[in-house]
């Protein structure tokens, strides 16, 4: 099984999450996890490249707003939420209220 690196929650620096939301694409991909649900890169991608993917779940792990979770040959991701909303209390809600309000529901969404 896998093992993937996320940063303890004190690690966790506000330019690095902005950084990762500042596209439109991961922007998109955290509008999808909002809900709480746990999804695959294959789920989330829909026509997006599984390299490109790949990529930009990286960066939103790294940056510390996903986690991942490996089970056999699969890797299910979901947002931090609790842990980033008591690190910077009301950013995700501001932050991903905006992003649905213009248009950004899915990682395949750029209006």
């Amino acid at each position: 099984m896998r093992r993937y690196f996320h940063p303890d929650i004190a690690d966790i620096h506000l330019p690095a999450v902005l950084f990762a939301l500042s596209d439109a694409t991961r922007l998109g991909i955290t509008v999808a996890l909002a809900d709480g649900s746990e999804r695959t890169a294959g789920e989330l991608g829909g026509g997006i490249a599984k390299s490109t993917m790949t990529h930009h779940l990286k960066i939103l792990r790294e940056a510390g707003v996903l986690f991942v979770r490996s089970e056999g040959t699969r890797c299910f991701n979901s947002l931090r939420l609790e842990e980033l909303q008591s690190r910077f209390p009301g950013l995700l809600d501001q932050l991903l209220g905006h992003a649905v309000r213009c248009g950004y529901t899915s990682p395949e969404t750029h209006p």
